[in-house]
């Protein structure tokens, strides 16, 4: 394979937050074994090295959780110390890591930046947004934590990206969060929309985000983004620089964005294989690391049910003059009538911003 990539789950399910809307605690109270524990050194080396053995011009080693850190400084050591010992010369190396950022200290920080690392933090803006649903294990507060971290990390030059979860409450706040963001200069940020729990009705939990108060948020957002472009002052926002880049041409980094699944290689703490992060769950187990005939890019994955069954995009998106932009959204977001949860906020959003996008797109991009 010419490029691989992977996001490996080394404290699986443990946590050392208690979010409201955490999807991934959702989903793993509806598999058989919630949690695995941390990953064993030898399961990370096998990983490691039959990655490596097939990614040829690169490769992108990803940690998200869970609490990725909770498996200790000393595990990514030893995770390096094994790129190290695996890696072909022509192939190149990428690291990230998804972090709720309360861990970060002296020793974690000198070794992000040693090993360039591209740390997305989980911070949901304002501190009465974030602390409304991202309480620790003892119920406090951790926004001030996670907001020092967070700026100690950017002072000590480690790449960081902010990852802010949309709710109905920060819907309501999107320009406070986003002026925020770009006061403490954070110049980079993902509004991820949030999911309700597997299985339930959409739009019946507090938090939950309604199409009508993500319509309003990405039309409010779009605004912000736009103006700073044009001032000179450009953020990323990763929704709309894929919509950009779709303008021009390009095909999208995110995989809601492409119009299919794909094999996104989650791999869990024992080594266990899943499609996509947000389906986790036993029956989409498409193998462990550990077998003997596991590798990667295996031709018969894309004939595996989940990837076969994510061909399919809503029922209505053949006719719908956003399609070649929207691409059907993500899976987790349709519902049992076939259609995106989200698809009126597209719908009111795309009509809105399409010709400031496409000028954006003409003249070359964002900048």
């Amino acid at each position: 394979m010419k490029h691989l990539q992977m996001m490996m789950k080394p404290a699986s399910s443990n946590c050392n937050l208690r979010c409201s809307y955490c999807f991934y605690e959702d989903e793993c109270r509806n598999r058989e074994i919630p949690s695995y524990g941390l990953m064993a050194l030898d399961t990370l080396e096998i990983l490691v090295k039959k990655a490596l053995e097939e990614a040829e011009d690169s490769c992108t080693f990803g940690f998200q959780g869970g609490e990725p850190m909770l498996a200790g400084l000393s595990f990514f050591q030893k995770f390096i110390e094994f790129t190290e010992k695996y890696k072909k010369p022509e192939t190149r190396l990428s690291f990230c890591i998804q972090t709720n950022g309360t861990l970060i200290d002296d020793d974690w920080a000198e070794f992000l930046k040693k090993n360039r690392f591209l740390v997305g933090i989980s911070l949901d803006g304002i501190g009465e947004i974030h602390d409304r649903s991202r309480k620790d294990t003892q119920g406090k507060d951790t926004f001030k934590r996670v907001l020092k971290n967070a700026e100690f990390l950017q002072k000590k030059q480690v790449d960081v990206n902010i990852l802010c979860v949309l709710t109905k409450q920060s819907a309501r706040k999107i320009r406070s969060i986003y002026e925020f963001l770009k006061k403490h200069g954070f110049y980079y940020h993902q509004y991820i929309p949030c999911l309700d729990p597997l299985g339930e009705e959409r739009g019946r939990r507090p938090w939950s985000l309604t199409p009508e108060y993500y319509g309003s948020a990405l039309k409010e957002l779009f605004d912000l983004w736009y103006k700073d472009i044009m001032e000179g002052h450009p953020v990323s926002i990763r929704e709309f620089d894929n919509w950009l880049a779709m303008l021009q041409g390009n095909p999208p980094e995110a995989c809601a964005q492409m119009g299919r699944c794909s094999m996104q290689n989650i791999v869990e703490a024992n080594g266990d294989i899943f499609p996509c992060d947000f389906y986790v769950l036993d029956q989409y187990r498409a193998g462990n690391i550990q077998d003997e005939d596991f590798h990667f890019g295996r031709e018969d994955f894309s004939e595996i049910d989940f990837l076969r069954e994510g061909r399919e995009r809503g029922r209505e998106c053949p006719d719908c003059h956003w399609y070649p932009l929207c691409r059907g959204g993500c899976r987790r977001d349709y519902t049992e009538e076939g259609r995106n949860y989200f698809c009126r906020a597209y719908q009111e959003f795309f009509p809105y911003a399409i010709e400031r996008l496409e000028r954006l797109a003409a003249r070359g991009g964002r900048f």
